[in-house]
């Protein structure tokens, strides 16, 4: 892979060698695609044109779902989507059919194609043409959105929704894959299968090749961009890389023992399980002292502890995201300890609290259980009533805390991803604009807070993002934005 750019768009075959040639420090811009997307399709066109252009920069086509590895690295969450180098670094992204944007940020990385001339957009008209250019502006309009592969969960019709819901809900632990468990046509979800074989579970399929709606949708469902996804009691685990983690930990065993999940073979399970507890935890009595006083201080480091895998913003699994969910609904203030940055603690308090899976809730120091007990308790109202108890008051309602953000800076953009790396075209689009003009404002990533986010659609009465304020006052969002700004009021606006 390494040597020139030659004007070629090459296909990446694995990390280690697209590591290679980045650290080189040539130019180097990557184009996630997936078959399924038209956009990718005729995006991927414009690439193509765009590396003839520009033959002393690299460009690369990853196929999203086929290089799950490569597509986490660089949170690609929606295609087409384009991650771009220089000098070693990732310099910008772009998400999205928006071929003039694409042009500029080439040529921004990889220099124009002649000294002194501007490399677009008049270099994608002569480089694609009129006719790939009208394709693609055409497929824009007529979607009415620069993200045919978006990820959010808000892009899945009613009808589709009701069938996913559906499917993932069929089985107590589902699996959609590539092919059948028969017949898999991925590694990655031969893998994954080879597991749940050795878990000796019975599990429930779905081809996504037989069904591009349910292949697109559910990545739109989920927020999860390849397959396989494996689901436990309609909840999402992971992809192959999660499940074989889980599996070798044998946390993945844990989990199902947890929901009720039967063993194909429950001889196995009497060897470990001596003294009946959950997973074979004799309690802790085997913890040293020095760990069983750590765990006690994080414990009741904070009212209401959460130990989860990731972090609050960023959960790695969907039982802690729905814990986390459940008391942000409940207006409840929380500490939480990402128990995958140490396993230390991860190992020794399942041992402590006797219970052998994640997440598990605290609150004033006694275990509550994980996400199945937190969801029941707060279903029945119980959660409410024992936080109550304890002493434990509601923190700022989520209007107190949208008119806080709203009025956080004098101008606030909620967007799609951070202003230095936007997650969507339309949010590019505001920051760019703000950007030319001069504006400073603040910005917050509605990506990182479902609450947030579908709470400020309501209080705005708004229902897309993103949406842009001044002085707690919404403007509007992309489309106003860019109005203003293309009749030269914008500044105007933001300065009154």
């Amino acid at each position: 892979m390494a040597g020139g750019g030659g004007g070629a768009v090459k296909e990446v075959k694995s990390k280690v060698e697209l590591d290679q040639t980045i650290g080189e420090g040539s130019p180097v811009i990557l184009h996630f695609w997936a078959s399924w997307c038209e956009a990718s399709k005729h995006m991927d066109q414009v690439f193509s044109h765009l590396s003839t252009d520009f033959p002393l920069a690299h460009f690369f086509r990853v196929e999203a779902e086929e290089q799950p590895e490569i597509s986490e690295a660089y949170s690609v969450s929606a295609v087409p989507y384009f991650v771009f180098f220089k000098d070693g670094n990732a310099v910008d992204t772009l998400e999205g059919a928006d071929p003039s944007s694409l042009a500029n940020k080439v040529a921004k990385v990889a220099g124009s194609i002649s000294p002194g001339e501007p490399a677009a957009p008049a270099s994608l008209g002569m480089a694609a043409g009129p006719t790939i250019l009208e394709t693609v502006q055409e497929f824009a309009k007529e979607n009415g959105s620069s993200q045919e592969g978006s990820l959010s969960p808000s892009a899945v019709g009613d009808r589709l929704k009701n069938r996913l819901e559906q499917l993932v809900n069929s089985h107590a632990i589902m699996l959609f894959m590539k092919g059948s468990p028969e017949s898999p046509e991925c590694g990655f979800s031969q893998k994954v299968i080879d597991i749940l074989k050795k878990e000796k579970v019975k599990f429930g399929s779905f081809d996504i090749l037989t069904d591009n709606e349910v292949r697109a949708g559910l990545k739109k469902f989920s927020n999860w961009p390849t397959f396989p996804q494996l689901y436990c009691k309609g909840e999402l685990l992971g992809g192959c890389d999660i499940a074989i983690a889980m599996h070798e930990s044998g946390e993945l065993r844990d989990v199902f023992k947890d929901h009720g999940i039967e063993i194909s073979d429950p001889s196995e399970m009497k060897a470990t399980e001596p003294n009946g507890g959950p997973g074979g935890i004799t309690g802790p009595s085997g913890l040293t002292a020095a760990l069983t006083s750590r765990l006690h201080g994080l414990i009741n480091s904070s009212e209401v502890l959460l130990f989860m895998k990731g972090k609050p913003d960023e959960p790695r699994c969907g039982f802690s995201r729905k814990v986390v969910d459940i008391l942000r609904q409940e207006k409840v203030k929380f500490g939480s300890f990402d128990i995958l940055s140490d396993d230390e603690v991860r190992q020794g308090l399942k041992v402590y609290s006797n219970w052998s899976s994640y997440p598990q809730l605290y609150i004033k120091g006694e275990l509550i259980g994980g996400s199945d007990i937190v969801l029941e308790m707060q279903k029945s109202g119980e959660l409410k009533k024992v936080l109550s108890e304890k002493g434990i008051s509601s923190g700022e309602t989520l209007e107190d805390r949208l008119e806080q953000l709203v009025n956080s800076s004098p101008v606030m953009l909620f967007m799609k991803g951070k202003p230095d790396d936007p997650r969507c075209g339309f949010s590019s689009k505001v920051v760019n604009a703000l950007k030319e003009e001069g504006v400073d404002f603040g910005s917050f990533d509605i990506l990182t807070d479902e609450v947030v986010r579908q709470g400020l659609k309501t209080f705005s009465n708004w229902p897309t993002f993103p949406q842009l304020y001044y002085k707690g006052e919404l403007i509007g969002g992309c489309d106003i934005v860019m109005e203003l700004c293309n009749n030269g009021d914008l500044k105007a606006t933001l300065s009154e």
